[in-house]
């Protein structure tokens, strides 16, 4: 039988579930996932093996109106994922009605390749509303497959799964088939980290985060990790530690117990709190957190 492989990459307003989705298809936690918005900030890839196919998934930002250099640059991951995908998936939840930006669902409407126009959290719905919106996307996107998942029950995904198999090219894998991502264990530190500032703090404090793993010293029955958390200003210095350093106590905790399942091994973390002023909207700085080539 011929080897697939290919490029597929997810899409969608903010919070539809595409990194629940992308988590279910790989079987592991490689995309944080919370309630609030823009918790992806990079393109992150999946990798899915079969014995005959290799499926890259990429799940990329929500789509927002960028406001500041830190958005435009998540906006450049999305617009990159239209660029080499060999199947797209566009990702809507119940009720949704179009894109927040209509030069992207222009994209997807005009789009030569195949596209898989995904509904989720169907069990949040009544099959009326659900029938309703199948006719709706089908008319609004006629290029598309729609196909109604719930990520989070994982219901529909072997479907969806078959149906990407089904339109891949013929390929060689592009990586070890034993291989799970393209990034590096100090990416998924940084990550488990900022999960735990966007569940715990309010309003700007997740977004004013950055995180940067300084040291990752692997040992046969512990790893090391001293890692900064990066503000903006003083005042959310002040914030993240909390009273008596309470707060950046529970986020190291918790954030080394998903560490520590994440590895399969013992972790010591170590958090330090740093500020450096406007780092999103400094060209170098967001360089050096991988946001710009």
């Amino acid at each position: 039988m011929a080897h697939k492989a290919g490029f597929v990459n997810i899409i969608g307003n903010p919070n539809v579930g595409k990194s629940t989705l992308m988590n279910a298809f790989v079987g592991e936690r490689l995309s944080i996932i919370t309630s609030k918005a823009q918790t992806t900030r990079h393109r992150i890839l999946g990798i899915v093996n079969g014995e005959d196919f290799q499926i890259l998934f990429s799940d990329t930002p929500g789509i927002i109106k960028p406001a500041y250099e830190l958005q435009e640059s998540m906006m450049d991951f999305v617009k990159s994922a239209f660029e080499d995908a060999d199947v797209l998936i566009y990702m809507v939840e119940i009720a949704e009605k179009a894109l927040k930006d209509e030069d992207f669902f222009n994209k997807i409407t005009n789009a030569k390749i195949p596209i898989l126009l995904l509904i989720n959290k169907i069990d949040k719905s009544s099959q009326n509303e659900l029938e309703d919106q199948m006719i709706y996307w089908q008319e609004k996107v006629p290029n598309a497959r729609v196909v109604p998942i719930s990520a989070l029950q994982n219901f529909n995904i072997k479907n969806v799964l078959d149906n990407i198999i089904e339109l891949l090219p013929e390929s060689p894998a592009f990586y070890p088939k034993d291989q799970l991502t393209d990034k590096p264990e100090r990416f998924f530190v940084n990550e488990a980290i900022r999960e735990k500032i966007l569940v715990h703090y309010k309003k700007e404090i997740p977004y004013a985060v950055e995180i940067e793993t300084e040291e990752f010293i692997e040992e046969s029955n512990i790893i090391k990790i001293r890692s900064i958390i990066m503000v903006e200003r003083e005042s959310q210095k002040g914030i993240i530690i909390g009273h008596k350093g309470a707060g950046l106590k529970r986020v190291g905790s918790e954030a080394r117990r998903d560490l520590e399942k994440f590895f399969d091994k013992k972790i010591y973390l170590e958090l330090y709190v740093k500020v450096n002023k406007d780092w999103r909207s400094d060209q170098n700085q967001l360089k050096k957190f991988g946001y710009k080539e």
